[in-house]
């Protein structure tokens, strides 16, 4: 089972994926910091310092300006994450996010698939705002 989040952002494709790979970016949206810019075959070690929390991700592949593949977890026992990004024109992307790895029989399916997508939503919110107006300070913003 897997859960695909849409959005469009009005930068050019190569701006936006460079938002993503770049861990200096990626602060100004989504994670504090990151060990090192994603690369295919690395693991990347992504934190949030406002939760004292952090996740390794094991980027699978990456296709400049088109798609990242990463796997939560450097162990493989997480989800699968595929971004991919498509021009519309030379000032807009489409960026998709499929992630894939949910128990189908899981009792708790809805609820996690709901909380995932909103989690997806809310980065690509972040990721939009940084990208086309300069905001950087939503990170973190989301409660329990």
């Amino acid at each position: 089972m897997n859960n695909l989040t849409k959005f469009k952002i009005v930068k050019p494709i190569n701006e936006v994926f460079d938002a993503i790979i770049d861990p200096v970016k990626m602060s100004n949206y989504w994670f504090s910091s990151g060990s090192g810019r994603l690369e295919q075959g690395k693991t990347i070690t992504l934190r949030y310092d406002e939760y004292d929390a952090q996740v390794d991700i094991k980027v699978m592949e990456i296709e400049l300006n088109k798609k990242i593949v990463f796997q939560w977890g450097a162990n493989e026992e997480g989800h699968v994450v595929t971004i991919t990004l498509k021009e519309l024109d030379n000032t807009s992307t489409i960026i998709e996010i499929n992630e894939e790895g949910f128990n189908e029989n899981d009792d708790e399916l809805i609820s996690k698939l709901v909380d995932n997508k909103e989690g997806w939503v809310y980065m690509l919110t972040c990721l939009k705002g940084y990208l086309e107006f300069g905001v950087t300070n939503l990170r973190a913003g989301i409660v329990k």
